[in-house]
């Protein structure tokens, strides 16, 4: 995955989740990954499973602060998936066709990956402006793309046998401030999502972007408010922050810890990219092959995003 930056009059291409100790009372609408999202006026706290990948071995992809992960669009194949889980914790899966893609090749790989002992980081594409825009014009508003698309993930996700309570991510490769039909398709997506027996989640950029002269703002904070100001329910969040620093660039034992990323409260953090974007990667950009991309640790061939998490299975997929 990458994200765009996207201002709040035009959408530019750029190429291509905190606390160390948590608050004793979550503000309303703050998503927590193992217990409940705190009540929101308007909203349902929902119910996490704390033994969710329990049968994951503990040892495998602990790094400091956390569990090392990956996310790619194309599935690596089984054999070598199975190796690469000496490195990884957890992996992306993707519910739906990657963006751009009009097909899944990871679609029936669930129950293989679990017997291989892999978490998961349930994903599902969502739509560029242009294409929400499109939908507008043929008569489907924003909230109705979002919610046929949140069915279309439901579906899937329950077809591939994950468990209730699982969190998907919805894959928002647009950054900055949202634009209003964006807001609305996104939280009808993660509303729609709340109802069902999954959890919401989002992937978005952490990077913070000028919003106005002398205010600065980054999709996930924008998210929140929203949630907060229309007394939502709470969203698990995927932070892609692959600027150097904070990210530590690609590298499985040099990962930092949630709490390093910028924002509170994250299930997962996205620090590296395939490729890497040269304009925010000086500081690491030894740590990239010469080619640009990030590579699995013993795979010249397998390039990815790394990710890490509090958990060996973040999305409590298995």
């Amino acid at each position: 995955m990458s994200w765009i930056r996207l201002t709040v009059i035009a959408s530019v291409l750029v190429a291509g989740c905190k606390s160390a100790t948590p608050a004793a009372t979550p503000a309303p609408g703050t998503f927590v990954p193992d217990g409940q999202v705190a009540p929101v006026s308007g909203g349902q706290p929902q119910t996490v499973n704390p033994a969710a990948g329990a049968m994951i071995d503990p040892a495998i992809g602990a790094v400091a602060g956390g569990y090392a992960g990956f996310d790619r669009n194309d599935y690596p194949g089984d054999a070598t998936m199975a190796a690469m889980k000496k490195t990884f914790a957890f992996t992306g899966y993707w519910v739906t066709p990657p963006p751009g893609e009009k097909a899944n090749n990871w679609a029936g790989k669930r129950l293989l990956l679990k017997q291989q002992d892999w978490g998961f980081l349930v994903l599902a594409d969502g739509r560029f402006d242009k294409e929400i825009l499109a939908a507008q014009k043929k008569g489907t508003t924003a909230a109705q793309l979002g919610q046929q698309d949140a069915a279309k993930a439901i579906a899937s996700a329950r077809a591939e046998g994950f468990p209730a309570q699982t969190i998907l991510f919805l894959d928002q490769e647009e950054g900055g401030r949202l634009l209003d039909e964006q807001a609305q398709y996104l939280l009808a997506w993660t509303e729609a999502v709340a109802q069902s027996s999954f959890r919401p989640g989002v992937y978005a950029s952490g990077q913070l972007v000028q919003d106005d002269p002398g205010k600065w703002i980054d999709t996930i904070r924008d998210i929140r408010e929203r949630v907060k100001a229309g007394h939502l329910h709470g969203i698990a969040m995927f932070d892609t922050q692959d600027a150097c620093p904070p990210a530590p660039g690609c590298t499985v034992k040099g990962a930092k810890p949630l709490s390093e990323a910028g924002e509170p409260d994250l299930t997962a953090w996205q620090y590296s990219q395939s490729p890497r974007r040269p304009e925010i990667t000086k500081a690491c950009a030894a740590t990239y092959s010469s080619d640009g991309n990030c590579y699995a640790p013993g795979f010249s061939d397998v390039l990815l995003d790394m990710d890490i998490a509090s958990s060996p299975d973040p999305s409590h997929g298995r």
